[in-house]
């Protein structure tokens, strides 16, 4: 069953300018990864500070895979512009709703 996972990320106020070109990177990263169905990276209109990534995943083992290769060989810099450790939120669509 696929997966939808929200990333919540707070950034440090000096990292905004910086941020975007840092996450193109990781996410071509994170797309090309078996398993990602895609990621949308939705801005708040009202703090450039914050963002949501929406992450979309063919199962639980490919987003699990994903967390586990991020965590050692695939890890970035990306915590160098958050304020606060970011907030995951995990997803099953519910088909029968």
């Amino acid at each position: 069953m696929a997966l939808i996972v929200l990333l919540d990320l707070r950034l440090k106020s000096e990292a905004v300018l910086a941020a975007p070109a840092m996450l193109r990177d990781i996410l071509t990263g994170t797309r090309a990864f078996k398993g990602c169905l895609g990621v949308d990276v939705l801005l708040d209109c009202d703090d450039p500070a914050h963002m949501i990534l929406l992450e979309r995943w063919a199962s639980a083992d490919a987003d699990a895979a994903y967390r586990q290769w991020r965590a050692g060989a695939g890890a970035t810099e990306l915590g160098s512009l958050l304020a606060s450790a970011p907030q995951v939120s995990v997803f099953e669509t519910a088909s029968d709703i």
